[in-house]
């Protein structure tokens, strides 16, 4: 047996421990280890920096740094985090419907447990307790395998919740962390059939797209974010500045940020040159009419419509009509997250209807589209596939269901 496998079976060992304790059980662990995180914030600070120190000697992209870094303020919002989903209705149980039918049988359906789920994230040890947290209060263990780039941070991130739960006589290898950083361990990893019953990636377009084809586990894509607004002609043009200002700039390298922006030809010649204002520092890379109302506006080539930057730089497209720009946004989007400025209802309402995407907003932010935000406490990552979940996912994303079925008796004729 491998030592992957080993850790394969160690989770398999907690799963059926996990997946009966009761709300309280459950609820009681997950606050012990919030405590624990923002009690022990300070050594997994030093851990952090020792991780950014070599990230930056190894050049890494500013927005990669912003993901990898943590911080007192950081600290509380993965604590809070947490806590939040203790306060969280459990969803295991809940039982959806009971039908009766002629032969006296009453059928039902129940929440229960996936089982071991598998994730393989890059440099963001927020992740580590998120992941944590909601596959704990679904009764989930969790095999965690992290980027090379955060591993110190995850480990004493790991170690101190482990801690936690072991203190409450609770299972520690609800949370298992892979260590091994090469190439061949984490293939392996993805094809940890019979020891893993899930597998969610959270990452680049590469990750996500390696684990897709290599992996023997289902997989739950958490998309890259190619999003878009589309400023329309009936646009609040003040509205539209500060929402793309925080869409764009808030954080560069969060998936739900904005790439591209879609503007309604009417509305091109007076909003341009503030927009331009608006994002100094940021690249704007536009098609022929936005470049004719700027001498800081680039050209933009084919492949700008479909790029996910994760920098500062925004590529910008004019439309004469709202029926376009639905057409170039399913077009290039990644299914993410899109947005629509207008004081229109009923073009809102086609926005809403017609954008294929996991969350499509109206005169607000892309950045919302967050599990936190959502009210979730946490999210295990933002599915832009359309199989059993989509959007941010929470608890309830976590869990399967299986059929009960009551009789007093009765036998097939």
């Amino acid at each position: 047996m491998t030592e992957l496998e080993k850790l394969g079976a160690r989770a398999k060992a907690v799963e059926h421990r996990l997946g009966t304790l009761s709300s309280d059980e459950k609820n009681r662990g997950l606050l012990s280890a919030a405590r624990a995180l923002w009690d022990h914030r300070e050594e997994i600070l030093l851990a952090n920096q020792e991780d950014q120190k070599r990230a930056e000697e190894n050049q890494m992209k500013e927005a990669l740094l912003d993901r990898l870094k943590l911080t007192e303020e950081r600290m509380k919002g993965i604590a809070e985090g947490i806590q939040q989903v203790a306060a969280l209705d459990d969803p295991i149980g809940e039982v959806l419907s009971m039908k009766k039918r002629p032969n006296g049988l009453l059928i039902g359906q129940k929440r229960v447990p996936i089982g071991v789920i598998g994730i393989i994230y890059e440099a963001r040890p927020n992740v580590t307790a998120d992941a944590f947290a909601l596959c704990f209060k679904t009764g989930n263990p969790v095999i965690l395998k992290g980027g090379s780039d955060a591993l110190v941070s995850n480990k004493k991130i790991v170690e101190i919740i482990r801690e936690a739960l072991a203190e409450e006589g609770l299972p520690a290898d609800a949370l298992l962390l892979i260590e091994a950083s090469d190439r061949e361990t984490t293939k392996a990893f993805m094809r940890l059939r019979g020891y893993v019953d899930l597998l969610i990636p959270r990452g680049s377009a590469g990750l996500i797209r390696s684990v897709v084809e290599n992996s023997t586990i289902p997989v739950i894509e958490t998309g890259s974010g190619n999003c878009h607004i589309y400023v329309d002609e009936s646009a609040d043009l003040e509205m539209a500045l500060a929402i793309i200002y925080n869409a764009k700039t808030q954080r560069i390298g969060v998936c739900n940020s904005c790439e591209s922006l879609v503007l309604h030809r009417s509305v091109v010649e007076e909003f341009v040159p503030k927009l331009v204002e608006t994002l100094q520092g940021v690249e704007i890379r536009g098609d022929e009419t936005i470049c004719k109302m700027s001498a800081a506006v680039l050209p933009a080539a084919e492949e700008d419509w479909g790029t996910e930057y994760l920098d500062y730089i925004i590529s910008v497209k004019t439309v004469d009509t709202i029926e376009e720009a639905i057409d170039h946004i399913n077009r290039y989007n990644t299914k993410h997250s899109e947005s629509i400025i207008t004081r229109d209802y009923f073009k809102a309402e086609q926005f809403l209807n017609e954008i294929d995407a996991a969350a499509v907003y109206v005169n607000a932010s892309t950045r919302f589209t967050d599990g936190f935000e959502f009210g979730f406490g946490a999210e295990i990552g933002i599915s832009t596939q359309k199989l059993h979940a989509r959007g941010p996912m929470g608890l309830k994303e976590l869990t399967s269901l299986k059929y009960i079925i009551y009789g007093n008796g009765q036998i097939r004729e």
